[in-house]
């Protein structure tokens, strides 16, 4: 089982935001400062959302827009 989450740059802080919303109902919405941080709260919110129920083998992350580096 795997799950997608649209992931959208956070202009607030500069982190991101992650949206998966259930075909069931609900969903989860939770956002990091950075991706390493993103992955942690990620995984915090799947453990939490899926604690009755079985839990996906993969979450997958989709950029909603293309992430830009800046090299000047």
């Amino acid at each position: 089982m795997e799950i997608r989450f649209d992931l959208t740059p956070c202009e607030e802080t500069g982190g991101y935001v992650a949206r998966w919303d259930d075909p069931a109902g609900g969903g989860i919405c939770t956002q990091g400062d950075s991706f390493a941080d993103l992955e942690m709260m990620l995984r915090d919110a799947v453990d939490g959302y899926f604690v009755d129920q079985e839990k996906p083998d993969r979450i997958r992350l989709h950029f909603v827009s293309d992430p830009e580096l800046a090299v000047a």
